[in-house]
C-alpha cells in the first residue's frame, strides 16, 4: 500500500506521522508546487492513497493516477479536489468536517475583538511611548466599540457558526443566521432569517459557508449596498467569498467600518492585493485552524479516516 502526503509542512514541522507509516509505505512531501501539474502527477502516479491539504487534484491529475483509490483531504473544505472526477474514477474522498470548529470560532471573535477593542494598535502605541507622553491616565487612538446589544449575523449555520452563536450570546449580542438550506429545527441561540434580512439588520456579519460556484463573491457591491452603514464583516471561511475590490471600495468610502479576515482570494497574499490598500482591514495569514491542539486533532482524524477506509468502513466520505 503506497501512501503519498503531498503537502504536510504545517504538520510535519512539529507533529509525527508514525501512525500513518504503520498503514503502508509512506512518502512525505513538505510542499508540492500547486501550479506544476506534471509534478503532482509524477508524485502520485503509483500511489493508492493520496493525502492533500491545499495541493489541487483536478480531473487531469486524478485520471492519470491509475492506482489511486482514496484521497484524504486534510481539512473541511473540499474545493481542492474535483469531486465529480473522483466519483467517475471510483476514488473515495474524505474530509475532516469538525476538527477546527472550536479554534475557528475562537479566532472569529479574536478578529472581531481586534476590530472593536483595538488591542494590537494600543499595545503598539504604548510600546512606542505614546502613553508616557500624554497628561492623562488614559488615551485611545481609534474608536472603541461595545458588542452588547449588537446584532451578529451568521451566513451559514454549521458547526463553527453554531459555536460562534454561543460566544455571541456570552457578549450579550443578538444572533441571527441565514442558511442556504433552511434549518428545520428550532434553535434557541439564533433566529433564522432570509439573506436580505440578515444583511439589513446585522451590525456584524460573519461568513461560515464553503466555497462553491454559488458562494463565490457572495459579498459584492450589491450585497454590501444592502448592509447597514458601519457594518463589520468577518471572514474565517474562504477568501473567494468576498470580492476584494468591492470590499476595498466599501471600506475606503466608510460604508463598511471594518473587514477582518483570516483568508484572502490568493494565498499567500499578493503584494498588490486591494486589501492592503483598504482602510480598517485586518488580515491574518490563514491561521484560525493552526493551534497545536487543533492540528494534532487534524492529524489524528486524517489517520483515522485512512484506517477506516482500509477496514472497509470509510468515514467522512464526501462523494
Amino acid at each position: 500500500m503506497k501512501i503519498v502526503l503531498l503537502d504536510g509542512y504545517e504538520l510535519n514541522k512539529d507533529l509525527n506521522w508514525h501512525l500513518l507509516q504503520d498503514l503502508g509505505e509512506c512518502t512525505f512531501y513538505d510542499r508540492t508546487p500547486v501550479n506544476d501539474q506534471n509534478e503532482i502527477i509524477k508524485r502520485i502516479s503509483d500511489a493508492e492513497i493520496v493525502i492533500t491539504h491545499k495541493t489541487p487534484l483536478d480531473d487531469d491529475v486524478i485520471s492519470k493516477a491509475p492506482k489511486l483509490n482514496y484521497i484524504g483531504i486534510m481539512g473541511t473544505g473540499y474545493d481542492v479536489v474535483d469531486i465529480k472526477s473522483a466519483h467517475k474514477n471510483k476514488v473515495v474522498v474524505t474530509n475532516i468536517p469538525t476538527y477546527a470548529s472550536d479554534a475557528v470560532a475562537q479566532f472569529t471573535f479574536s478578529l472581531l475583538l481586534e476590530a472593536t477593542s483595538q488591542v494590537g494598535l494600543h499595545n503598539r502605541l504604548v510600546h512606542e511611548n505614546k502613553w508616557s507622553q500624554v497628561p492623562d491616565f488614559t488615551f485611545w487612538d481609534k474608536p472603541l466599540l461595545e458588542l452588547k446589544d449588537k446584532t451578529l449575523g451568521l451566513i451559514g449555520y454549521g458547526h463553527i457558526a453554531q459555536k460562534v452563536a454561543k460566544i455571541g450570546h456570552a457578549f450579550s449580542m443578538k444572533v441571527i443566521f441565514y442558511n442556504h438550506r433552511p434549518k428545520k429545527i428550532a434553535d434557541t441561540l439564533a433566529q433564522q432569517v432570509s439573506l436580505d434580512e440578515l444583511l439589513k439588520k446585522s451590525d456584524v456579519i460573519s461568513l461560515h459557508v464553503i466555497q462553491t460556484p454559488e458562494t463565490m463573491h457572495l459579498i459584492n457591491n450589491d450585497t454590501i449596498a444592502k448592509m447597514k452603514n458601519g457594518v463589520i464583516l468577518l471572514n474565517t471561511a474562504r477568501g473567494k467569498l468576498v470580492n476584494e475590490d468591492d470590499i476595498k471600495k466599501a471600506l475606503n468610502e466608510d460604508k463598511v467600518y471594518a473587514y477582518a479576515t483570516d483568508v484572502v482570494q490568493k494565498e499567500p497574499i499578493d503584494s498588490d492585493s486591494p486589501l492592503l490598500k483598504a482602510k480598517n482591514c485586518y488580515i491574518t495569514p490563514h491561521i484560525a485552524w493552526a493551534p497545536y491542539e487543533t492540528r494534532e486533532r487534524l492529524l489524528n482524524i486524517t489517520i483515522a479516516n485512512v484506517r477506516a477506509y482500509l477496514s472497509g468502513n470509510p468515514q467522512n466520505v464526501i462523494n
